[in-house]
């Protein structure tokens, strides 16, 4: 959406470029933004046009009987006749620097003159904000996680609570001195550890939402045997007794 004060600070250029006001830097930016900017552009051709009838209204002036004698004779009252050159340059450059300066007080004063008669900007239409769209509720996903004989168990994710419930249908290989930790592959083939496997047959456990966001369609679930208290490593150390995908429910 283009701001206000934008608006105001173009038309407001675009009046000094049109009237002739810029110099140096300012003028040769105002040249190359007219080239490049299209809505620049236009609203330099309305100030011409605005400020063309202003020259019409402005009568030509003869200067004053014997006007260019006085200025012959403050010139020759000066420096000695070899000097004359210099002193005429002199001169010729003070009266342009004058006339120059005149030209842009009278454009100025031009400029304040339609800016006071022009009625203000519209201000830019404001669009209604559109609510944002609601979420779509994530889709639960269930792995069935084994061997190649049978289920050991069943998983059920639920992304948006990010919980997860193990049921445990057959019996889980290995002893007192090891453990049962619960295993993520995800699409890049890193196994991240969801934590160790309870002693229930029914549990739930909820997950960080860095370790839910790998959860996704397709993800591999593994089960591995690993030292008491888990894996030293973070990575599968033991063999990995039972693996599933993760698949829409």
């Amino acid at each position: 959406m283009t701001d206000r004060r934008d608006l105001d600070e173009m038309n407001v250029l675009a009046a000094e470029y049109a009237s002739g006001v810029l110099d140096g830097i300012d003028l040769e930016q105002a040249r190359r933004r007219e080239a490049a900017d299209p809505a620049f552009a236009r609203e330099v051709a309305r100030w011409r046009g605005r400020l063309a009838s202003l020259h019409d209204e402005v009568a030509p002036v003869d200067p004053p009987a014997g006007f260019w004698s006085r200025i012959e004779r403050a010139l020759g009252s000066g420096p000695a006749a070899n000097d004359n050159s210099a002193a005429l340059h002199q001169a010729l450059t003070k009266w342009r620097a004058a006339t120059g300066a005149m030209t842009a007080l009278a454009a100025c004063l031009a400029l304040v003159l339609v800016l006071q008669q022009l009625p203000p900007l519209a201000p830019p239409p404001q669009q209604t904000p559109q609510p944002a769209p609601a979420a779509t509720p994530a889709t639960p996903m269930v792995a069935m996680v084994g061997d190649k004989q049978a289920t050991k168990v069943m998983i059920s994710w639920d992304p948006s609570a990010r919980q997860m419930v193990l049921a445990v249908a057959g019996t889980l290989p290995g002893d007192a001195s090891h453990s049962h930790e619960l295993w993520v592959i995800p699409a890049d083939g890193t196994p991240r550890s969801l934590g160790m496997m309870p002693a229930d047959k029914q549990s739930h456990m909820r997950l960080a939402e860095a370790l839910a966001s790998l959860l996704q369609q397709g993800a591999t679930i593994a089960i591995s045997v690993e030292p008491r208290g888990g894996s030293p490593t973070g990575a599968p150390t033991g063999p990995v007794i039972a693996t599933g995908a993760l698949t829409r429910a």
